[in-house]
C-alpha cells in the first residue's frame, strides 16, 4: 500500500509548479496577488474545472460556518473556491508534498489562510476526529485508490451524521482496455477505476445513502474539444492543466479523449449522505 501511495505521489510531482505558476501569472500581467478566477485554470485539476466544482457545490448544502474536508485536494483550488464562496472552513488532504507546499503559498496570497488549511496525508488514514466535518468532497481521487470500501468508511467516520459527501471521479463505464498515460496514472499500476455501481455499493456499505449518479462525459468531451481549438489557434495558455501534467500532457489528453469517446470512462458525480 505504501509503495502504491509513493508511486501516486511521484506521478503528480514535477518539482516545477511554483515557478511555472509564477511565470504564468507574469505572462497574464498579474503583478500582485492573484484572484481565484485567475488561478482557476490551473488549480482545479479535474474534468470540467471550475464549472464542475460549482455544479458539485450546489449539492452540498453549504452554509457559513460549516466545516468541509476536501480529500485529494491537490493545489487547493476547490477548497479555496468553496471557502471564499460559501464562508466555510476547509481542511484539504493530499499525498503530494509539492501540491501542499505550492497550494499553501497560493492560499496565503489569496488571503484565505484563516479558512483553508492544506495538509500532506493519505486519504485512507485521515488525521481527524470522528464527526469533525459537515461535508466532504472527493474530486478525481478514487481512481488512485484500490480499496474504495476503506476510503468511504474512513470518510464516514470523520463526517457527522447527516453529513454530505460529493464524489466526482473518473469511473469505468465500458470494458475496453484503458489507453495510458492519463492525467492520474502513467500505467495500470496506480489506476484503480471502478464502475458507478461499485461506487454506490461501497458507499452504502460504509453507511451512506446515495443519489442517482450523473454522467458528465458529454461535458468533458466538450471541454476537451474547446481546449483543442484554443491550442490550435493560440498555443498553450500561460496557466492551464498542462502545467500539472508535465511533458506528457499531450499524450495524456489524447488518451483521455480516446477513452471517453470509446465509452470506457466517464467523469461521474454521486452525492451521498451519511446515515
Amino acid at each position: 500500500m505504501a509503495d502504491v501511495a509513493e508511486r501516486v505521489a511521484e506521478h503528480y510531482t514535477l518539482g516545477t509548479l511554483d515557478g511555472a505558476i509564477r511565470q504564468g501569472l507574469e505572462k497574464l500581467g498579474v503583478t500582485g496577488d492573484p484572484t481565484l478566477d485567475q488561478l482557476a485554470a490551473v488549480d482545479e485539476f479535474h474534468m470540467g474545472g471550475r464549472a464542475a466544482t460549482a455544479e458539485l457545490a450546489g449539492a452540498l448544502g453549504l452554509a457559513a460556518g460549516h466545516r468541509l474536508l476536501d480529500i485529494g485536494c491537490g493545489l487547493g483550488g476547490t477548497a479555496r473556491y468553496l471557502a471564499a464562496t460559501f464562508g466555510v472552513t476547509v481542511d484539504g488532504v493530499d499525498l503530494t508534498p509539492e501540491f501542499i507546499a505550492v497550494g499553501t503559498a497560493l492560499t496565503a496570497r489569496l488571503g484565505l489562510a484563516d479558512r483553508v488549511r492544506l495538509t500532506e496525508g493519505n486519504a485512507l488514514r485521515l488525521p481527524f476526529a470522528a464527526g469533525s466535518f459537515d461535508a466532504a468532497t472527493l474530486l478525481h481521487v478514487g481512481m488512485n485508490i484500490a480499496d474504495k470500501a476503506a476510503l468511504f468508511a474512513g470518510i464516514a467516520q470523520v463526517l457527522r451524521p447527516g453529513g454530505v459527501l460529493a464524489v466526482y471521479d473518473v469511473m469505468r463505464t465500458g470494458d475496453a482496455p484503458l489507453a495510458y498515460p492519463v492525467a492520474w496514472a502513467a500505467d495500470a499500476g496506480t489506476s484503480f477505476l471502478a464502475s458507478p455501481a461499485d461506487y454506490r455499493a461501497a458507499l452504502q456499505r460504509a453507511g451512506f445513502e446515495t443519489t442517482p449518479e450523473i454522467d458528465r462525459r458529454d461535458m468533458a468531451l466538450a471541454g476537451f474539444k474547446a481546449m483543442k481549438t484554443r491550442l490550435a489557434e493560440q498555443g498553450p495558455p500561460p496557466l492551464g492543466l498542462h502545467l500539472l501534467m508535465g511533458a506528457q500532457a499531450p499524450a495524456k489528453v489524447a488518451n483521455m479523449v480516446a477513452n471517453l469517446e470509446s465509452g470506457t470512462i466517464a467523469p461521474v458525480q454521486i452525492v451521498a449522505r451519511r446515515r
